[in-house]
């Protein structure tokens, strides 16, 4: 209900009858309705543990409908409204997470739904002319303030200049929940798995945090390559010897041989059967002076 007044003291262009919150009395199910008209495995009751435990006989629910009113410069409606919530959402912004759900539509043509569980991705077609928005029940229940929000929308497209001072600590909040979704969760994108806070193994993440976690893992390796390497004999024998049989007789292959270093049993080992007993009495005649 405070919702509802919000909106329709700033949105002047909005009809009453377009901002409901209670279905009519043919409604059947739904977070328009509360306990006394929900339906067997009622999606609004079901699917989470916050509206199993929330069920009351309140409705948790708020439509709002077209509106356009300028400001700043700009025009703003419903559409543009429906979408800025939807970011928000999707931000993991603080004073979002009592939203379950927003069905709306971003050009009137498609209907979208962000839904927090990631069950759905649409709706029916009503609402190509209004935007629904589901509480979960236990915010309901507690009778948690969901003004937050739409404060915000309305200050941010310039129509509310005031803040409260409830609502600053509410954006205090959002902003320090802001840095910290910063440091450690966000959208998967470096694709392997990382350690953000030292509690182990975490989801792939593109937080800070986990940048870094993933910086120093491959320094960590890089690191350990350069001390397999250090240990690491580079003489590589058989490219020595390969690089100069073809063409030399005994005398000269001896001593190339000879000042590349090798031993005449490695040698032996890698050059033709009928050259090894030459080559080798060659070298230690050779190594014997």
């Amino acid at each position: 209900m405070n919702v509802r007044t919000l909106l329709l003291s700033y949105l002047k262009d909005l009809d009453p009858a377009a901002v409901g919150i209670v279905g009519d009395p043919a409604h059947r199910g739904g977070y328009h309705c509360g306990s006394d008209r929900v339906v067997t495995n009622d999606y609004s009751v079901v699917e989470s543990p916050r509206d199993r435990s929330g069920l009351t006989l309140d409705a948790s629910a708020l439509d709002v409908g077209s509106f356009t009113v300028r400001s700043g410069g700009r025009t703003h409606d419903l559409r543009s409204f429906s979408v800025w919530c939807v970011q928000q959402c999707t931000a993991g912004a603080a004073d979002t997470r009592d939203i379950r759900e927003i069905i709306y539509s971003a050009d009137g043509k498609v209907v979208r739904r962000w839904d927090r569980l990631g069950r759905r991705t649409t709706g029916d077609n009503s609402h190509l002319w209004h935007t629904h928005f589901s509480f979960f029940r236990d915010s309901t229940k507690a009778g948690r303030d969901q003004t937050p929000l739409f404060r915000r929308y309305l200050t941010t497209i310039g129509l509310l200049t005031t803040i409260p001072e409830d609502d600053m600590s509410a954006q205090a909040e959002n902003e320090i929940h802001q840095v910290y979704a910063g440091l450690f969760s966000g959208g998967s994108s470096m694709g392997r798995t990382v350690d953000p806070d030292g509690t182990g193994p975490q989801k792939a993440s593109n937080s800070i945090v986990a940048k870094l976690d993933y910086l120093m893992s491959r320094l960590d390796g890089v690191a350990a390559g350069v001390t397999t390497l250090g240990g690491k004999d580079w003489t590589d024998e058989p490219a020595i010897i390969a690089g100069v049989l073809a063409g030399l007789s005994p005398q000269r292959l001896a001593e190339a041989l000879t000042t590349a270093g090798l031993t005449p049993e490695a040698i032996a080992a890698a050059i033709p059967p009928d050259l090894a007993r030459q080559v080798v009495d060659e070298l230690t005649a050779r190594l014997s002076t």
